[in-house]
């Protein structure tokens, strides 16, 4: 696949709209055939421009076509939004990356996890927290309970292990500063400033027909079930439109106000070295131009498995150059993927109506943004 994707697109003729397309056809429509998608939205952005293109239907029996408004499950490109939640918070003055987890949650007082930083929880450095809850966590006071008896198999800050629990703690957290809490102020303030119409965390009822069904690996039509911490960690549905747009302002966040302008450029700043990525608030980072095998290996089962020795980067580091950003996103019958490199002012992002490998999300990414450039 790597190879064949990689011949298929031809950087001379990338600015032009139709070659674009081409190219973007080139690259979807096999992917789309071996993976048995259904249906898939697709955005480039390039020197300001954006190209939107529409594939297949939305649903995997008797679906409508997709449209740039059809909405998608992003599942953990969703955190990249929490990561921009929290930032903008700090940046408002009502919290500190800095802070335990107690100083939000009282209840976490005395337990290993309320000494956790939030900066610890946002980038997964909090000791170990799982990569999912136990299926018998539900509730609130569950949750809490989870997080009081939670025992950290190694000191915060020397391990990355990807976990939900973590930023969804993290999100909760956020939310609690801010005062609103975490889905009034993500719905309320955040979506709304970053010029989201199409965002939710819940899909309203009007907006239900336009909401697609994802694949289950059987082949039925899915959506995803609620779960402890959701909506910071994977729960937000969006379209080829919105996230465009909120593309265009990572790769470009002047227009923003300042508060959430200073959001957006925090969660490009890194925090801790994890074998062949930078991990960042959310997003996570490469220098550009980047070999695809690095990508691959960044983005790879074990970094999302399995606990990564982290080195902290303190002072936090900004961008140093080009550098791309990355976040892949999946529910179980839906896969994302958002990449962007903002010295070059190239973007891309997949939305999906099936969980399709990591790899060929990846793949595909970097042969359309190498075409690009």
């Amino acid at each position: 696949m790597a190879a064949s994707l990689a011949a298929l697109v031809s950087p001379a003729a990338a600015t032009d709209p139709a070659a674009v397309e081409r190219q973007v056809r080139s690259v979807i429509e096999p992917v789309m055939r071996e993976a048995s998608i259904p249906g898939m939205a697709v955005v480039v952005i390039e020197n300001g421009r954006r190209h939107q293109f529409n594939f297949g239907v939305d649903a995997p029996s008797g679906g409508k076509p997709v449209t740039a408004d059809t909405l998608f499950e992003l599942g953990s490109l969703s955190k990249t939004f929490t990561a921009t939640l929290g930032a903008t918070a700090e940046a408002e003055g009502h919290l500190s990356l800095s802070d335990p987890a107690e100083r939000y949650e009282p209840a976490l007082a005395g337990h290993l996890i309320g000494r956790a930083t939030l900066l610890d929880l946002a980038t997964y450095t909090a000791a170990g927290l799982p990569l999912q809850f136990p299926d018998d966590v539900s509730g609130n006071e569950a949750i809490l309970r989870y997080f009081q008896n939670f025992r950290p198999e190694v000191e915060p800050g020397t391990v990355r292990r990807y976990s939900n629990p973590s930023i969804g703690l993290f999100g909760d957290l956020a939310g609690r500063a801010t005062g609103e809490g975490f889905e009034a102020t993500m719905t309320r303030d955040i979506l709304p400033a970053l010029g989201l119409r199409s965002t939710f965390l819940t899909v309203p009822e009007r907006e239900m027909p336009r909401y697609a069904f994802g694949t289950a690996p059987t082949g039925e039509a899915i959506r995803v079930s609620p779960g402890p911490l959701d909506g910071s960690a994977y729960g937000l549905k969006s379209t080829a439109t919105d996230m465009a747009r909120f593309v265009e302002v990572q790769i470009d966040p002047s227009s923003l106000p300042a508060p959430l302008r200073a959001g957006v450029e925090a969660t490009h700043l890194g925090h801790a070295r994890v074998g062949p990525m930078v991990q960042g608030l959310g997003w996570e980072q490469y220098p550009y131009p980047v070999d695809v095998e690095m990508l691959l290996t960044g983005n790879s089962a074990d970094m999302a498995l399995k606990p990564q020795t982290a080195t902290r980067l303190d002072p936090p580091q900004a961008p140093q150059g080009a550098v791309l950003f990355n976040k892949t996103g999946s529910t179980r019958g839906f896969g994302a993927y958002a990449a962007f490199v903002p010295e070059r002012r190239i973007g891309v992002v997949f939305l999906a109506n099936r969980n399709w490998p990591n790899a060929t999300r990846v793949r595909a990414g970097h042969a359309i943004l190498s075409a690009l450039d």
